[in-house]
Formats: C-alpha cells, sequence, structure tokens
C-alpha cells in the first residue's frame, strides 16, 4: 500500500452517488432463502431520477445517475454488469477472468485485458482508477484481516474520499461475518441487487426466466435417485491433498449444483470449507470413492490444482478412485458466478454429472473454450445474449 501523501490529496468522492444508511456491517433486512421469485426492487426508492438501493451489510446507497466507472475484485461483479449490458463500466477488476462463455454469446464482448487489474487492498490503485461505486463488501476486509493490508480506517478513508462499497461476499458459503444481522442471499437475490444498482431490472428478469426454464427442464429429467452417481465437490491443494467443498448448502456459490440434487459424499462431513477447513488425503478420499470428482475452479481446464489432479492416474493410490478409472474427473465451475456463469455452469453440471441424460460434457480447447452443438445445449445461447443486449 502506498504512503504517499498525494493520496491523502485527491479530490473527494464523486456527487453523483452518496452514501447513506447504515454503518458498514450493519444488516438491515430479514434473510431470504428461496430462488423462485422474480427479483423485486422493494425496499428501494427513487425521486424523480435519483433512486437508493439497500444491501445488506453496507445499508442504503443512494444514486443520482447510474455509475460508470466501477471498481471490483470478484468476477461475479464483473459477470452481473456485462449481464446487465454495462460491462463498459469496469474499470478495474482482479485477474484471471474466463471469458469462455461470453464467446458463445452473438454479440456479446468484453475484455479483461483493457481493463486495470487491481488487488484486494491496492488503495493507490482505488485512487487512480477514482470510481464512483466500488462494488465489493467490505466485511472481507474485517473478515481476512490477518491477510489484507487494510483495516476500518482505511474503509472509511476511501468511502468518504472516493466512492461507497457496495456488494454482499459471504452468501456465497453463508460463513459467519461476525456481524449480527449480516443477510445471506440467493445467488439471483444478488444478482437483482446489482441490476437495480445500473437500473436494468427488466434485463435481469428475463435472464432468471431463461435460468428457471433451464431448471426447470434439468429437474423434470433427472435418473432416479437410485441411479445417481455419488459426487465430490473438491479443490486440490498439495499433491495428493483435497479440500472438499458440501454441495448440500445455501450459499450462492454452488447454487449452479443446488437443482441437480446430487448425492454428495461430503454432504455429512464436518470437514468442509463451509466448516472451517480440513482437507482429505487420497487414502481418505479412496474411503469415500465418489463417482465423480469435480475440482471447484476448473473452468477452461487452465488451473494447475485441476491440472494435477488430473495425473492421479500415475499414482498407485489415487489410481484406484472409481472417478479416475471410469474417466470422470472434471473441471468445475466457478463458485463466484453471476448470471452468464451461472447458466453456463448449471448446464456444465447436468453434462458432467449426467451425462445419459443431458449429454457429455465436451473436453476443452487448447485456448481453454469448449464447443456444444446447438442441438446438446441446454439453454439458447442468442435468447441470452439478446437479452443481454438489450432485445428483450
Amino acid at each position: 500500500m502506498s504512503t504517499d501523501e498525494t493520496v491523502h490529496e485527491a479530490p473527494t468522492r464523486r456527487d453523483t452517488i452518496k452514501y447513506g444508511g447504515a454503518v458498514v456491517g450493519g444488516g438491515l433486512l430479514a434473510g431470504c432463502t428461496g430462488e423462485s421469485s422474480e427479483p423485486t426492487t422493494e425496499e428501494d426508492t427513487a425521486t424523480d431520477e435519483s433512486y437508493s438501493v439497500t444491501i445488506s451489510p453496507v445499508g442504503t446507497i443512494e444514486f443520482e445517475e447510474v455509475p460508470n466507472r466501477i471498481l471490483t475484485y470478484n468476477k461475479h461483479y464483473v459477470d452481473m454488469a456485462v449481464a446487465c449490458g454495462h460491462g463498459e463500466a469496469i474499470e478495474a477488476m482482479g485477474d484471471q477472468f474466463y471469458i469462455g462463455y461470453y464467446e458463445q454469446l452473438p454479440g456479446v464482448e468484453f475484455d479483461p485485458s483493457t481493463r486495470v487489474t487491481v488487488t484486494h487492498d491496492d488503495k493507490e490503485t482505488i485512487y487512480q482508477v477514482d470510481p464512483d461505486l466500488i462494488l465489493l463488501d467490505p466485511t472481507w476486509y474485517r473478515v481476512y484481516s490477518e491477510y489484507f493490508d487494510f483495516d476500518e480506517d482505511d474503509i472509511e478513508e476511501i468511502t468518504q474520499n472516493v466512492a461507497p462499497y457496495f456488494g454482499n461476499r459471504f452468501s456465497r458459503a453463508h460463513t459467519d461475518t461476525g456481524i449480527e444481522d449480516y443477510e445471506y442471499y440467493t445467488a439471483w437475490e444478488l444478482y437483482a441487487k446489482v441490476a437495480q444498482v445500473f437500473g436494468e431490472t427488466e434485463r435481469i428478469q428475463a435472464l432468471k426466466r431463461v435460468r428457471d426454464e433451464l431448471v426447470a427442464h434439468v429437474e423434470s429429467n433427472l435418473p432416479p435417485e437410485a441411479e445417481r452417481p455419488t459426487v465430490g465437490l473438491v479443490a486440490m491443494n498439495d499433491w495428493a491433498e483435497f479440500s472438499p467443498y458440501k454441495i448440500d448448502n445455501e450459499g450462492f456459490g454452488v447454487s449452479h449444483y443446488r437443482p441437480l440434487d446430487v448425492r454428495d459424499v461430503f454432504a455429512e462431513s464436518d470437514r468442509t470449507y463451509e466448516s472451517d477447513g480440513g482437507t482429505y488425503d487420497l487414502e481418505a478420499m479412496l474411503e469415500l470413492d465418489p463417482d465423480v470428482l469435480i475440482h471447484n475452479f476448473g473452468t477452461g481446464g487452465f488451473d494447475d490444482r485441476y491440472q494435477s489432479m488430473l495425473e492421479l492416474e500415475d499414482d498407485p493410490v489415487g489410481s484406484e478412485l472409481s472417478a479416475v478409472q471410469n474417466d470422470r474427473l472434471y473441471g468445475g465451475g466457478d463458485s463466484m458466478q453471476g448470471p452468464i456463469y451461472n447458466l453456463f455452469q448449471i448446464e456444465m453440471a447436468a453434462k458432467q454429472i449426467y451425462p445419459e441424460q443431458f449429454g457429455e460434457f465436451p473436453s476443452y480447447n487448447d485456448d481453454g473454450t469448449y464447443d456444444i452443438s446447438e442441438s446438446d445445449q441446454l439453454f439458447s445461447r442468442k435468447r441470452v445474449a439478446d437479452i443481454i443486449n438489450g432485445e428483450f
């Protein structure tokens, strides 16, 4: 973090966006759990062209106009902006953003290489970019304070001098934040909040209808429970050490798996990401022996940990895993998913877990893209692209 005096002499934040409402960390609304209803704007208000949006834990943000200079680190907010037709507003973002889904959508373009790359706690870059909104949950800094050179004073400084924060991160897995009344949103409730910021509620509702139709199709074609494979969702750390994730949890990070009603080998485990960690070695994995082993964050096939998992076939213990023997090792979707990611990842998961019902998921091309013939697609790419491009 820079200590240059010019940081403190930067211009005050834009007058078009005002921070009003609860102090950072104060939850406002009662929790919601369903994902079936349309996104709504019940708690938001507008006067003339001004409007306000409320999100836990930040509070209420008042807008004089739609923000057009946005800084974020988390990729799911980038995906939300693109889905709302406002990808051009993203000025700065984290690295390693997968665009393979966008390349399947005619007329939808987003180039991460043209954006400023920012890290979690890069105050100097925040001032340089001078955004009018920061799509990020400031609670992140508090919960992981040992990793960040960023504290409450820094949050307050940026809020007052640059732009307000707007985000909710811990709905990803409903992990504890230490904040009383922190509200957890479903994936599409969170998408609706960001859509309200962009004034694009109707657009996100149109995408939600695509999602609901996709889920209905998947759910109506699932095999009988007794015929479903067992599934292990993991991230491989060091060689032959696995960090497991519960598929059956309320977080948006697994919302692409939830409609598939899978038989989760970690369903009863207390050693998962959602329960403060814990790992499994190869011998422990062999005891569970899932039929399907999916690497979280393996989208595009580039992740080094996923590539290491593919080498299990050369290990004397790893080669005994049923998933290895039956060629059922997959690079799964990204838990930090926005609306576009969510649609593609529901389709991806359905094909990876139930290939007989939905067709096999193809191998990745060298550039990380993949090809599914139009007849084998579970939703219309053109329809989604039209919505993103404002035709709905």
